[in-house]
């Protein structure tokens, strides 16, 4: 099985899904929910259900409704149909009404702001930055013994990229589905984000590993020691994400809506994760190597 010698292929299919999500967030952007940009919080006596509360929200145009069972009583958090204060205010009453009518009378409302501010973004990407830096050093670090014709650079800087791959085309997948099914990301969009990006390092470091192993006790090109590391870590990598795949599919069938799109977001970006360490990390070693020795070959 090449699959180093149809690395071209796994680069064009990676293409094919970032590139859209990717004109998508450039033009679109993300479509963000209440965290963001914040909303309605109103607090209901008793334990109403999520479906109960789903309905009446369905039937007053509210957006982004989270349920929280707080103590006896139960916490709505949504967005307005609309920003005008007196439409605002007729969707408190008419929900109020509603569930007050079951059973809940309302106790406390109050408009909040987004608990994810821009500031706390701004921050969260800085923190991103600095730890794919530390990654690199750190990988750097780990393989600094790596026979040739590979260095600890070329390990580290190849995991980066591949981990930003898992992170953008996941944004860029959520931004599509912003547009044509109008999916909101909320604060546990930024967790699986962060979730994905761990989940990506650790999977690319397993087959880097095997090749470091491989080059030191095979002999051959390059392209086929690779190679053969792939096919011996390949039914590691898939055992292993098929578990957790076939966890988070049984959450995201069952585990209610509250967190659906949270484990969509994972399902995608581990699913990407895997496929990014088998088909793109180790292959793109092999083209940052097959370029260095044409540009040696080239000098005179």
């Amino acid at each position: 099985m090449n699959i180093i010698g149809r690395r071209k292929i796994w680069y064009g299919i990676s293409l094919a899904i970032i590139i859209p999500g990717a004109i998508a967030l450039v033009t679109h952007g993300l479509k963000l929910g209440i965290d963001f940009r914040g909303g309605q919080l109103m607090e209901v006596q008793g334990a109403a259900s999520q479906e109960e509360v789903q309905q009446a929200a369905k039937q007053n145009e509210l957006k982004d409704v989270t349920v929280i069972t707080a103590g006896d009583n139960t916490l709505i958090r949504y967005r307005s149909s609309s920003d005008d204060p007196k439409r605002q205010q007729a969707d408190r009453q008419a929900l109020s009404g509603q569930l007050q009518g079951s059973g809940h009378p309302e106790v406390r409302y109050e408009n909040v702001g987004p608990s994810v501010s821009a500031d706390i973004t701004q921050k969260a990407v800085i923190s991103i930055a600095l730890a794919s830096l530390a990654i690199v050093l750190y990988i750097a670090f780990a393989f600094r013994n790596v026979p040739p014709p590979m260095t600890s650079w070329n390990f580290g800087v190849t995991a980066i990229i591949t981990m930003l791959h898992d992170a953008f085309l996941l944004l860029g997948i959520f931004s599509l589905l912003g547009i044509f099914f109008e999916v909101e990301v909320d604060a546990l969009f930024v967790t699986a984000i962060l979730t994905v990006i761990g989940f990506s390092v650790h999977d690319t470091i397993v087959v880097f590993d095997r090749i470091r192993e491989n080059l030191r006790r095979q002999r051959g090109e390059f392209e086929e020691i690779v190679n053969n590391s792939i096919l011996e870590t390949l039914a590691r990598s898939l055992n292993t994400s098929l578990t957790v795949l076939l966890t988070l599919l049984a959450l995201y069938l069952f585990g209610g809506q509250s967190i659906q799109l949270f484990v969509l977001a994972l399902l995608i970006g581990i699913a990407a994760g895997t496929y990014s360490s088998i088909f793109n990390a180790a292959p793109l070693l092999v083209s940052w190597h097959n370029y260095k020795q044409k540009r040696i070959a080239k000098r005179p």
